[in-house]
């Protein structure tokens, strides 16, 4: 499937996203997120050294939010979190773009861009992708 000059793959049921970067691995993620610090912790001891991005911290770049959502669209946002239950039903319906941009710290964590593709959380099928 082709969209927005990027290539759509499945990988372990998630549609990550093939931007052809540069192959450096970005992630983003807060560091009080307790899957966070376990996925950073594993993807290091792997011998990757990713650059972090703190959502809280530095924001999402309006770039990395637009393919971030065009990746993984709706599922992007933690309709689990303390966050998104605080929000009221209006808020909660409006565009997820928007959404993130007003709270940040809603996109589901950790996304990892990894050698230009996209990965959602830290599951079994990720780990199996960036740790070998």
């Amino acid at each position: 499937m082709q969209g927005i000059g990027v290539t759509f793959r499945d990988i372990g049921g998630r549609l990550p996203i093939d931007c052809q970067g540069e192959g450096k691995m970005r992630f983003f993620g807060l560091k009080t997120c307790d899957t966070c610090r376990k996925a950073l912790k594993e993807l290091r001891a792997a011998g990757h050294d990713p650059q972090v991005i703190d959502i809280r911290a530095d924001g999402i770049g309006a770039d990395d939010r637009a393919t971030i959502l065009a990746a993984f669209g709706a599922a992007a946002l933690n309709t689990r979190s303390t966050t998104w239950r605080a929000l009221s039903e209006a808020e909660r319906a409006r565009d997820p773009a928007d959404l993130l941009v007003d709270h940040p710290t809603l996109m589901k964590r950790p996304v990892i861009e990894a050698e230009g593709t996209w990965h959602q959380g830290w599951t079994p099928a990720v780990k199996a992708v960036l740790l070998g």
